[in-house]
C-alpha cells in the first residue's frame, strides 16, 4: 500500500465512527521500489493531501528522510522538494501490516500491498 493510498483511506463507514481518519499503520514489511518521477502529477496531488498525515505516516515507517513538516513555498517549481514527496508517496510501499481505525481500534489487514477495508455485516 502506497502512502498516497493511505492518505485517502478512512474507516468512516464503520458503525459508530464519525471521522475514522487518519488510520494508524502497523507495518510488518515495507519495501521501497523505484517509480518513474512525474513532476506534474506530484505537484497537482499535493493540495489534495493531508500533509500532516503523510508526514506522520512516513516518519512512523522510518522513511521521512528530508521531507519537511510542511510543503515549501512555490513547491510546484521546486524539483528537489517534489522528488522527496514522490519518494514518500509512491516509492514507499507497506507490503504487509495493518491499518487501525483511530476511533474503534478495528484493524484492517494489508496483504501483498493491498489493504482489506471490507466490513463485516454487523459493523455497517
Amino acid at each position: 500500500m502506497k502512502l498516497l493510498t493511505h492518505n485517502l483511506l478512512t474507516s468512516r463507514c464503520l458503525k459508530g465512527v464519525n471521522v475514522g481518519y487518519p488510520l494508524g499503520i502497523i507495518a510488518k514489511d515495507v519495501k521501497v521500489s523505484e517509480v518513474d518521477f512525474n513532476m506534474e502529477f506530484v505537484a497537482r496531488i499535493i493540495p489534495k493531501l493531508d500533509w500532516r498525515t503523510l508526514w506522520n505516516a512516513a516518519d512512523g515507517l522510518g522513511h521521512v528522510g528530508e521531507l519537511p513538516q510542511a510543503p515549501v513555498d512555490d513547491y510546484e517549481n521546486n524539483e528537489d522538494f517534489l522528488k522527496k514527496v514522490h519518494h514518500v508517496l509512491l516509492e514507499v510501499d507497506v507490503v504487509n501490516g495493518e491499518l487501525i481505525c483511530p476511533e474503534t481500534g478495528r484493524k484492517f489487514p494489508i496483504t501483498s500491498g493491498i489493504p482489506n477495508m471490507l466490513l463485516n455485516e454487523d459493523e455497517v
